[in-house]
């Protein structure tokens, strides 16, 4: 990962945790002061998201780090352990808002929302979903997933903002009970996002892969020249970079240096058209 790349990335992420400290402060500010359950737990779902955008930080500037002698295909991983430790912080902090919300719903305290908490949450929608803008656009630009997931995470932060002033609402005109019954709907989304964040991150260190980009991988290797087919293709992610091993057999009357030609323009071929960086590729006469 280049340094270029790096520090796109690093700003895609500090424009995250900067949004995420601010609105998790003032949301929870506003909700202690305004009586908003549902405001409260918004707040707190901002705040994990902290820890998933350092994540993400840390994740990047380990990645830059070269290849050495213990890692031979660099440190890109990091990016990926990172989130998988920020989605247990996150899941622990969503289950523990909706055992609060439940707790307020069937012991409600005194008072209900002031309606400025809605406008509150409204505000958090409108600066995060720009965040998403912002995010989304960087992590074109440079093919990360960590902040692709991250612009992902921007976005439902917007849409729960929404629902949140959704439920301020209900419960300043008489719903009471729609306040914490909103907090626990933010509750469970920020377990869903958690669990979403583990379940990638998983399967990427298990080397899990999509069969559908393998297809798109073994027939731009088939349609090399010189290659009579693939076998054993074996893919794997190390952050937001790709490695391919594979087996290619091609004609047994060329000579070596013809064998090695062609290994090096499947190279060149996986690297032009998928952005493959890491590749070996075993010959086998036929």
């Amino acid at each position: 990962m280049g340094n270029s790349t790096v520090k796109t990335g690093e700003k895609g992420a500090w424009i995250s945790i900067s949004a995420y400290i601010f609105l998790a402060a003032f949301k929870l500010i506003m909700a202690n002061s305004g009586n908003s359950e549902a405001l409260k737990a918004d707040g707190l779902n901002n705040f994990t998201d902290v820890f998933a955008s350092v994540a993400i930080l840390i994740g990047l500037k380990i990645s830059k780090k070269p290849a050495d002698e213990n890692h031979k295909y660099g440190h890109s991983r990091a990016e990926t352990i990172s989130s998988l430790i920020a989605s247990f912080i996150m899941f622990f902090v969503g289950v523990q808002v909706v055992m609060d919300s439940f707790q307020k719903f069937y012991k409600p305290g005194e008072g209900q929302p002031e309606l400025f908490t809605s406008f509150v949450a409204l505000f958090s929608a409108i600066a995060m979903f720009y965040v998403y803008r912002i995010n989304i656009k960087l992590s074109k630009e440079i093919g990360s997933k960590a902040l692709y997931s991250a612009a992902q995470d921007n976005k439902s932060d917007a849409l729960v903002s929404i629902g949140t002033a959704v439920g301020i609402i209900g419960a300043f005109f008489g719903l009471g009970w729609l306040d914490p019954l909103t907090a626990a709907f933010v509750g469970l989304i920020i377990c869903h996002t958690a669990w979403d964040i583990f379940k990638n991150a998983a399967h990427d260190l298990t080397d899990g892969f999509e069969v559908q980009t393998l297809k798109e991988f073994e027939d731009t290797i088939n349609d090399t020249p010189g290659v009579k087919f693939t076998k054993d293709i074996k893919p794997r992610l190390y952050g937001n970079q790709t490695a391919v091993d594979a087996t290619i057999f091609v004609d047994s009357n060329l000579s070596i240096i013809q064998g090695h030609a062609i290994s090096e323009l499947v190279e060149q071929r996986l690297f032009e058209y998928h952005k493959i960086g890491h590749v070996h590729i075993h010959i086998e006469p036929i």
